[in-house]
């Protein structure tokens, strides 16, 4: 089969379209021929350099964490899934979405795709929705009639984040660049501020709930946007939020909240998220589509850091019938 390999740190040129051996599955596994994945925020950090991936060179040589696909054969105990499902999901530090074909288990993040979705809209559902999704319900537990601010909301975890709290019923301000305020109003955003021309936190206004989906503030900066008892919730901590994180856990009042999003996702979460879209509560932004060759193009693109929601990666290309 076909795969994007990369067998050392460096530029997106590391990146090499490979033949590889074609993976089985095991008795608790499932083969999902894969249609479309993403490169997200955190690929060309893995590609770039030492880390989560490995120190010395790449641990797992095949990135991707997110994909859309067909099951094309099941392990004899498998009983959740039949050949010929459409499936997403996320595939967590196994990684291994840049190919044509991969190996999951039946219990791991993985759920049918939404049938009224293209695979490459429905890879780019859980690059955002699963973390927008975590902090907003499970961490901040928006409420009707509550006012969030999602900071960041033109990316990929902000535009889910606009979307995902309409639906729990909160009147959604969205902060973004001047040439995504029409997007970011599309999604539903009741007022889009443009952080180009207006600083929220001079504005008066307060909020129940601040999520930063970009880490680019800080709790400091927005705490007297908070109303009392207000949360403050960020993708990307400082040590400074740790330490507020663990004050305000005990002193009460306004919170600061940061969570390893990734390590709570289950299937139902998936399944949930899956509703929502076919309910058309939740759409899929795409900004950009290549061709699984052009993974190197892509990750030039990304890493500049100014994509409209997702950056899918097509290995099959999309058709109507989808």
């Amino acid at each position: 089969m076909k795969a994007i390999v990369y067998e050392r740190f460096g530029p997106p040129e590391v990146l090499q379209l490979r033949e590889v051996e074609k993976p089985t599955p095991k008795d608790n596994e499932v083969l999902i021929r894969i249609h479309a994945t993403t490169v997200s925020a955190e690929d060309p950090g893995m590609r770039r350099s030492p880390g989560l991936n490995g120190i010395g060179k790449p641990r797992k040589t095949i990135l991707g964490f997110y994909l859309a696909g067909e099951i094309e054969s099941v392990g004899k105990n498998v009983e959740r899934f039949r050949v010929g499902d459409g499936v997403f999901g996320y595939t967590g530090m196994s990684l291994g979405a840049y190919a044509e074909y991969i190996c999951r288990p039946e219990a791991s993040v993985l759920a049918m795709k939404p049938a009224n979705v293209t695979y490459e809209e429905a890879a780019a559902v859980p690059n955002g929705a699963l973390t927008a999704l975590y902090f907003l319900r499970d961490r901040a537990n928006v409420q009707s009639g509550q006012n969030a601010l999602i900071y960041g909301a033109s990316g990929a975890v902000g535009t889910a984040a606009v979307q995902l709290a309409k639906c729990f019923g909160a009147e959604v301000t969205g902060v973004c660049s001047t040439t995504n305020l029409e997007l970011v109003e599309s999604l539903g955003a009741d007022k889009v501020i443009d952080y180009t021309e207006e600083d929220f936190t001079k504005s008066g206004e307060t909020y129940d709930i601040i999520f930063d989906a970009v880490g680019k503030s800080s709790f400091s900066r927005c705490k007297a946007s908070l109303k009392n008892r207000g949360v403050y919730l960020t993708t990307v901590p400082t040590p400074a939020t740790f330490l507020q994180m663990l004050w305000t856990s005990v002193a009460g009042g306004k919170s600061a909240i940061f969570g390893a999003a990734s390590r709570s996702w289950s299937s139902d979460d998936l399944t949930f998220i899956k509703g929502l879209v076919e309910a058309s509560n939740l759409r899929p932004v795409i900004d950009r589509r290549y061709p699984l060759q052009q993974a190197a193009e892509a990750h030039r693109y990304v890493e500049k850091g100014h994509k409209k929601g997702n950056v899918v990666l097509t290995v099959v290309p999309a058709n109507p019938a989808q």
